[in-house]
């Protein structure tokens, strides 16, 4: 890895600080590469703080445009991006806060059948999706290829935040919690999906953190860990995940 610059010295002056980071931590981070699928709530902050503090290649994906109701918590865009891709609007974004930071857009739907070819090249994939088909395919593609999933989901007052690490045996995944079929719709009326804005803000600055933690290799592995989140009474805890033995997905 290469040393820092003086200008780098400067930017990540707070994170090199910390003695969990310091300046090989920093490199750390810089070399790290990540995939984001979603660049709505949760990703808008997620990618906000992953570019903050120097995670240097970030690659998005998200095929949906910029409206208006999506400005109470996509804070990443503004009213300049409306009908724009969302993937651009969010490089636009971080080009602006840190030149340190290489962005791959893909305007693109992700599925079962690209995934593989995008989370390839990717040390960790940070789902910030809102949608159940996609999560499955993530979930599913992450197993399949070994790879390490932050993972979030959020509704009203509430979040959910897992870690998922399929580079080792004997491992819970998405599906054994949640068993429905990937190929079913589970699109929800619009009556279904309130949430208060500043939540998926909470829980995308959550995973980008847990990302962070695992890429320096500091504090607890969350692996196989739900940490569920109740910001209307200001309630969390932690509970383990357990494998099911007959999860389609990751005990066949």
């Amino acid at each position: 890895m290469a040393d820092l610059s003086d200008q780098q010295k400067q930017r990540y002056l707070r994170n090199i600080a910390v003695s969990e980071i310091g300046e090989l931590g920093q490199k750390k981070l810089l070399s790290a590469k990540v995939l984001v699928v979603g660049a709505g709530g949760l990703g808008s902050s997620a990618l906000f703080y992953l570019a903050a503090n120097g995670v240097g290649t970030i690659k998005i994906v998200d095929d949906d445009k910029v409206e208006i109701s999506n400005l109470q918590r996509q804070i990443i865009h503004n009213l300049n991006n409306i009908n724009q891709n969302k993937t651009e609007s969010a490089k636009q974004k971080i080009n602006l806060l840190n030149e340190d930071v290489k962005i791959e857009a893909i305007n693109l739907r992700v599925d079962k059948n690209n995934l593989p070819s995008l989370i390839k090249d990717c040390d960790y994939i940070i789902d910030c999706s809102d949608n159940f088909q996609t999560r499955f395919a993530i979930n599913q593609s992450c197993v399949q290829n070994s790879k390490k999933l932050v993972f979030a989901a959020v509704k009203e007052f509430s979040g959910q935040l897992s870690f998922f690490d399929f580079s080792k045996k004997n491992q819970p995944c998405y599906s054994c919690f949640n068993h429905n079929d990937i190929e079913q719709n589970f699109e929800l009326p619009i009556s279904q999906k309130g949430i208060l804005g500043s939540v998926p803000g909470v829980l995308g600055s959550m995973q980008a953190t847990m990302a962070i933690n695992q890429i320096l290799e500091v504090g607890e592995n969350l692996a196989g860990k739900m940490i569920i989140c109740d910001f209307l009474n200001f309630n969390f805890r932690k509970i383990n995940l357990s494998k099911n033995a007959s999860c389609k997905i990751c005990s066949s």
